[in-house]
């Protein structure tokens, strides 16, 4: 089991941003603090936006539009999203580009990848945003997508694994409609992909298994920090087959599947079941155990990618205080304000809530004012 000793580790941080054509804005280049970057505005002005540059430069797409083209200032025929970034005493000159209807170039230190999955987990990122609160409301998908997340960024195989078996889960189920339009049901011509689900399957069965159980240790003391111990928290991994009756399992649904023309079986309908108490947290947590649920979930992917890759992830808060109570939103600022966490950005409609709040904490924060896809204007509060 890992150790989770959260002491100082290496640290990474971006030190400098540069936008062309990328959503709304035209041009910008940005400096930012080692410590907290402050992004405040009405709303669509292009806080967010520029949280999501950030972002592209760790994952290469959006985390708040999967379409990359548009992600393109309208009206024009590309985007540029730059970054320069410190890591381990290293400076990295990373690079996206997308022209419209072209495959997308993403580079670090000038160097082409040939696989944009090779990228993912160099430079980790965790982020909470309001979409999070489809982790407990959402569907199974959901949830499988945060476990994928996390365990991407550190492990290579099993990116690779799990992009090769939804390729396969995609062409068995394009198979069994196949099937159902002409009439007929051919086992064997199932077996090819069959046998790529099962070995992939298992292996990335094994892996979320073995996450979980270096994850829930850390999950249950973040929430116990977050709500004073008060209440009882676990997560449950709901597995449709075991490792080792994986394949039986698989074949015991042909029937089922040709019936229903797609694959009714394997991870991909795996899911986490999130309790608190002994109950299901969608139905019987308050608003804030779900707040303080995902909160503790995202702090201890933070801790985990931490421990695994060796350096500290950067941190992106986006619109966190509408969501949270200004209470709630101070404890968890003081928290990741501490030597443990590194970088953080944060976005917010309310320029004087942000300068209240880290001068309250004694913490260093660059505070951008944001208007209109435009950097009006910047003030740094220092460390007390």
């Amino acid at each position: 089991m890992l150790n989770f000793d959260l002491s100082k580790s290496p640290f990474m941080h971006c030190k400098e941003l540069s936008l062309v054509n990328f959503k709304n804005y035209q041009e910008a280049n940005l400096g930012f603090s080692e410590k907290f970057n402050c992004f405040a505005g009405n709303n669509g002005a292009g806080k967010t936006n520029v949280l999501d540059a950030i972002y592209y430069l760790s994952f290469c797409k959006s985390f708040a539009n999967p379409v990359d083209s548009q992600n393109i200032r309208f009206e024009e025929d590309f985007f540029v999203v730059q970054g320069k970034y410190q890591v381990n005493g290293q400076e990295d000159d990373l690079y996206c580009g997308l022209k419209r209807n072209q495959r997308k170039v993403f580079k670090r230190n000038k160097k082409e990848y040939d696989r944009l999955s090779d990228h993912i987990g160099v430079y980790p990122l965790v982020l909470l945003s309001p979409g999070d609160t489809q982790l407990i409301l959402g569907g199974s998908e959901d949830r499988r997508k945060f476990i994928d997340g996390v365990i991407s960024q550190y492990n290579k195989e099993y990116l690779q694994r799990l992009l090769t078996y939804n390729r396969a889960l995609q062409q068995r189920n394009a198979l069994l409609k196949v099937f159902a339009e002409k009439r007929r049901f051919d086992e064997a011509s199932l077996e090819i992909w069959d046998e790529q689900l099962i070995q992939n399957g298992v292996y990335i069965l094994k892996e979320r298994k073995l996450f979980f159980r270096d994850f829930l240790p850390v999950f249950n003391n973040y929430y116990a920090t977050l709500s004073g111990e008060n209440e009882t928290v676990t997560i449950e991994y709901q597995a449709a087959a075991g490792e080792d009756n994986y394949r039986e399992k698989l074949l015991e649904a042909r029937e089922r599947d040709r019936i229903a023309q797609y694959t009714t079986m394997g991870i991909h309908k795996d899911d986490l079941l999130f309790m608190i108490n002994g109950n299901p947290v969608k139905k019987f947590g308050s608003q804030g155990q779900q707040k303080s649920f995902i909160i503790a979930l995202k702090l201890a992917q933070f801790a985990f990618t931490k421990k695994v890759k060796g350096f500290t992830p950067i941190l992106l808060f986006d619109d966190v205080f509408d969501k949270l109570d200004a209470e709630r939103v101070q404890h968890l600022m003081q928290l990741v304000s501490k030597e443990d966490f590194g970088q953080v950005f944060v976005s917010d409609t309310h320029a004087s809530r942000i300068e209240k709040l880290f001068k309250s904490i004694g913490a260093e924060c660059k505070i951008f004012i944001v208007d209109q896809g435009s950097i009006a204007k910047t003030k740094t509060i220092n460390a007390q």
